[in-house]
C-alpha cells in the first residue's frame, strides 16, 4: 500500500480551496436549474411528469454511478477522478444548454454522473489526507454546498430574464465547475496514492455485509428519502393549508438556507463529544418533530421549516462525517460513501413521486406526513448506533 503525503502550507491550503470550489459545484448545477422548471417546460412543451424526470434523472444517476465511484478512484486516484467528474459537469452543463429537450435530458444526466463521482469520492479524500479534522473540513464543504445552491437559485432568474434567456443562464453556472477545475489541475499531478486492487474490491464488496455501515448508509439514506419528499412536497403542503403562493415560496427557501447554518455550528460541537449517538439521535428526531408539526400547527410552519432544514442539514453532516470516522482507510471511506448515496439516492428518487401518489389517493398530506416522521424516528435508531466511537472491520 501507498502512503499518502500530508499536505502542508501552501499546498494543504490549496487543497482546502480545490476541495471547498467541488463542493459548490456539485449543489449548484443540479438544483440551480430548479427555479426554471415552468419556463423550461412551457417553452419545450413538456408534461408535469416529464419536467419531474429533470430532478429524477440526477438523482438515479447519484445512485447508480455511486457504486462505481471507488472503483474508478483504485484505477486512477482520487485526485484524478475528481478532475474527471469537473469535466463531466462541466460537459452536462453545455450540452443541457442546448436548444433541444433531447440535449436538456442528456445534460441532465451527464451531469448527474459527475455529480456522483464527486460526491463519494470528497469524504475518502478528506479522510486520507485530514484524518484529524474529518469533522471540521465535512461542516465546511457541507456550509459551502448550501450557500453556493442558495447564490444559484437567488441568481439564476434574473439571468434568464436577461438577453441571454434560460438556456444562457444555465450555461453560465458553467463558472462554477470551471473555477473548481483552475483550482484543482495542480492535483492532477499527484501520484495516485491506491491501495492493491483485491484489497479495495475485499472494500467494495464486504462493505455491503458490515452492520456498521449499513447503520450509516440508513441514517444517510433515510435523510435523503425525507429531505427529497419535503423540498419537492412543501409548497403544496403549504398551499392546501391555506398559504399564499408568495408564503409557501418563501419558506420553501427558509428551509433550504437553514441546511447550511448546522456547516457552522456541528462541527464546533462534534470535537467535544466522546461519540455521536446524542446529536444524531437529536436532529433526525428534529425532523420527526418538525414534519409531525406541519400537519398538527401548520400555523407554526415557519419554525417547522427552520427545524426541519437545520435538522436535515445536521444529519447529512453528520452522516458525511461518520463516512471518514467509521471507515479505516481512505478506500474504505470510498466504499462506504458509494453505499451510503447510492441506497440514498436511490430512496430520494422514489420518494417525492410515491407520496404524492399516496397524497393523490388519499386526499390530503396526512399520510405522507406521517411516514416522514415514523422514518426520522427510524433514522434517529440508526444515528444513535453508527454513532458508537467504532471502526468497520472487515472479515
Amino acid at each position: 500500500m501507498t502512503t499518502a503525503i500530508r499536505p502542508s502550507g501552501k499546498q494543504g491550503a490549496l487543497l482546502i480551496a480545490g476541495i471547498l470550489m467541488i463542493a459548490t459545484t456539485l449543489r449548484v448545477t443540479f438544483t440551480g436549474a430548479a427555479p426554471l422548471l415552468d419556463t423550461i417546460r412551457h417553452d419545450y412543451g413538456l408534461s408535469t411528469a416529464q419536467t419531474g424526470m429533470l430532478t429524477t434523472l440526477p438523482l438515479l444517476a447519484f445512485a447508480f454511478i455511486s457504486p462505481l465511484a471507488a472503483g474508478v478512484a483504485r484505477r486512477m486516484g482520487i485526485e484524478r477522478s475528481l478532475f474527471v467528474s469537473l469535466l463531466l459537469i462541466c460537459a452536462g452543463i453545455g450540452i443541457r444548454s442546448m436548444p433541444s429537450a433531447a440535449m436538456l435530458f442528456t445534460g441532465t444526466a451527464v451531469i448527474g454522473c459527475g455529480i456522483a463521482l464527486g460526491n463519494v469520492l470528497l469524504p475518502g479524500l478528506i479522510k486520507r489526507d485530514f484524518p484529524g479534522q474529518v469533522a471540521k473540513l465535512t461542516g465546511a464543504y457541507s456550509l459551502t454546498m448550501g450557500a453556493a445552491a442558495a447564490l444559484g437559485s437567488a441568481l439564476i432568474v434574473p439571468l434568464a430574464q436577461g438577453d441571454a434567456g434560460w438556456h444562457g443562464a444555465l450555461l453560465m453556472l458553467m463558472a462554477f465547475p470551471i473555477v473548481a477545475l483552475l483550482l484543482w489541475l495542480p492535483q492532477w499531478r499527484q501520484t495516485p496514492a491506491a491501495t492493491v486492487t483485491g484489497a479495495g474490491t475485499l472494500h467494495n464488496r464486504a462493505i455491503w455485509r458490515s452492520a456498521l455501515a449499513w447503520q450509516v448508509t440508513l441514517f444517510l439514506g433515510i435523510n435523503s428519502l425525507i429531505y427529497y419528499i419535503i423540498i419537492g412536497w412543501l409548497p403544496a403542503i403549504l398551499l392546501s393549508q391555506g398559504y399564499s403562493e408568495t408564503q409557501a415560496g418563501s419558506m420553501h427557501g427558509l428551509l433550504q438556507l437553514s441546511t447550511a447554518v448546522p456547516g457552522l455550528a456541528v462541527p464546533l460541537i462534534l470535537h467535544r463529544l466522546k461519540d455521536q449517538r446524542g446529536i444524531a439521535g437529536l436532529v433526525a428526531l428534529m425532523c420527526a418533530v418538525s414534519t409531525a408539526g406541519l400537519w398538527f400547527a401548520p400555523g407554526l410552519a415557519v419554525i417547522w421549516s427552520l427545524v426541519f432544514g437545520f435538522g436535515s442539514g445536521a444529519t447529512m453532516i453528520l452522516g458525511l462525517t461518520f463516512i471518514g470516522l467509521r471507515a479505516s482507510s481512505a478506500h474504505q471511506a470510498a466504499a462506504l460513501s458509494g453505499m451510503a448515496q447510492s441506497i440514498g439516492y436511490l430512496l430520494a428518487a422514489c420518494g417525492p413521486p410515491l407520496m404524492g401518489k399516496i397524497h393523490d389517493t388519499a386526499g390530503d398530506w396526512r399520510i405522507p406526513l406521517i411516514v416522514c416522521g415514523l422514518a426520522a424516528v427510524v433514522m434517529a435508531v440508526c444515528g444513535m448506533l453508527a454513532g458508537r466511537d467504532r471502526e468497520i472491520t472487515l472479515r
